[in-house]
């Protein structure tokens, strides 16, 4: 325990940065190679060097000594296999601004790449008179509203999130749940909103929105059946009759890095409830 204590002491700030370096270039690695050739050749390579070890330790002298081999002549041979995954890495690299940009920034990136494919989706089943309902997880966890539906763990893609809701379909009058970057689930139930006080117009969809909103922080949009009218509901609210580009500021402003704060909380109290 003595041994373990000191080990801790004696981490210094620049050792945490230079962990938190390693583990970031490590991942980027695997997700360049993710479902390519290389993953399997380099489960294999782990596989082999783990039967190394173990043949050293039982002492499989004869056994231990090809694969020694096999591994040392092997980095030669990978660098051939692995020709086209080193010239992708290495193009990544020159194409790359992570040293001009922040994480803060990366991140958002991807999450407008998310926020662009939702607002397509919602455009397009809009103009067909889709009904749709798609709720976007923010601080407040929907483990419990994603267990009453179907498990997808699907990127966002607008062809999903279109076909989700096509009429007829066993999930198209549940909700969609969208974690980050993933749809975790669809053919959610919804709770219903229990305010007297909301308008006659307001169909079930609405209400399921609203109530979602009331026990949660949550960000959901609403395609009308009847109109193909477009909807959000955040913080108890409810904005209606919302074109494209109000869609996706709002949405922008509830999960994108927030600069213009007033402006966006301004905009939102000029816009709700009309």
């Amino acid at each position: 325990m003595n041994s373990i204590m000191a080990i801790f002491y004696n981490i210094r700030l620049i050792d945490i940065l230079d962990i938190v370096i390693v583990a970031y270039v490590i991942y980027k690695l695997l997700m360049l190679i993710k479902e390519t050739r290389a993953e399997q050749l380099i489960k294999g390579l782990l596989i082999l060097v783990l039967i190394s070890k173990l043949s050293e330790w039982a002492k499989l002298y004869m056994l231990n000594y090809l694969l020694k081999n096999t591994l040392t002549l092997g980095v030669v041979a990978l660098l051939i296999v692995f020709q086209p995954e080193l010239r992708r890495a290495l193009e990544y690299i020159g194409r790359s601004k992570l040293l001009k940009k922040s994480i803060v920034e990366i991140l958002d990136e991807e999450r407008l790449q998310n926020i662009d494919e939702i607002v397509n989706a919602v455009a397009s089943l809009s103009r067909q008179k889709i009904g749709a309902l798609i709720v976007m997880e923010r601080e407040t966890g929907l483990n419990e509203i994603i267990e009453t539906g179907i498990d997808i763990n699907g990127n966002v893609s607008s062809g999903l999130l279109i076909n989700v809701f096509i009429p007829n379909t066993p999930l198209h009058d549940g909700a969609v749940v969208i974690r980050k970057n993933k749809i975790m689930a669809a053919g959610c139930f919804l709770p219903l909103s229990e305010n007297k006080n909301l308008s006659k117009e307001l169909g079930t969809r609405h209400r399921a929105a609203l109530g979602m909103v009331e026990h949660s922080d949550a960000l959901v949009i609403i395609v009308s059946e009847e109109t193909g009218a477009m909807s959000v509901a955040m913080n108890g609210r409810l904005s209606r009759f919302l074109d494209s580009n109000s869609l996706k500021n709002i949405i922008k402003n509830a999960f994108i890095s927030k600069e213009n704060k007033i402006i966006s909380r301004k905009w939102w109290n000029r816009n709700v409830n009309r």
